[in-house]
């Protein structure tokens, strides 16, 4: 349910985005994810920084494409998207705390969090979240310089790229379990 909750602003922005305009589709995606931020508010969980920084650039990107008529095409759109992803990862790491942090402390006992490879696991899942945004963001770059290409190449990446992040999310806590034999239900699970 978790990764659902997470992946859905996605999911809806990229859906909409073949049925409607760009500037629809992102306030779509921004309303998604106030609305996420809302459930986790509403169980008494902490706002998270994917969440947050995800409603801000939707939300920034929609209003700048209202006010500025569409100035960007929709491969241009996606790329804007996806180096809004990846800073938002990245940025995560390098203010010393991966955003896949947030969703593991709040799914595993607090021993667990605590216990030494628990922040290096985090960093390595989020890491392999934002390889996926840069191999998205690598894919609207090569599509918006070779316009020859089929869109759907783009998309194949795309899809190949999250969902091999996705898998890596529910593989490498039970990976690690099994190494480092850590107790069952110890490590976060990806829901």
């Amino acid at each position: 349910m978790t990764i659902f909750l997470i992946l859905a602003p996605y999911g809806v922005y990229t859906f909409l985005m073949f049925m409607t305009s760009a500037t629809v589709s992102v306030f779509a995606g921004s309303a998604i994810c106030l609305v996420t931020i809302a459930i986790d508010v509403a169980r008494g969980r902490s706002v998270k920084i994917l969440a947050a920084g995800s409603a801000i650039l939707f939300a920034g990107l929609g209003l700048y494409l209202a006010l500025r008529a569409p100035a960007l095409s929709p491969l241009g759109v996606k790329l804007s998207v996806d180096i809004g992803i990846f800073v938002i990862s990245l940025g995560s790491m390098l203010a010393r705390r991966p955003f896949t942090l947030q969703y593991a402390i709040e799914s595993v006992p607090a021993e667990t969090a605590a216990m030494p490879g628990f922040l290096t696991a985090n960093y390595i899942i989020t890491g392999a979240w934002t390889i996926a945004a840069l191999l998205m963001m690598a894919a609207n770059i090569v599509l918006l310089y070779f316009p020859g290409l089929p869109v759907w190449s783009g998309l194949a990446v795309a899809f190949a790229a999250r969902n091999s992040a996705i898998y890596f999310t529910k593989w490498y806590p039970e990976y690690r379990q099994i190494k480092y034999g850590a107790p069952d239900g110890a490590l976060p699970e990806a829901r």
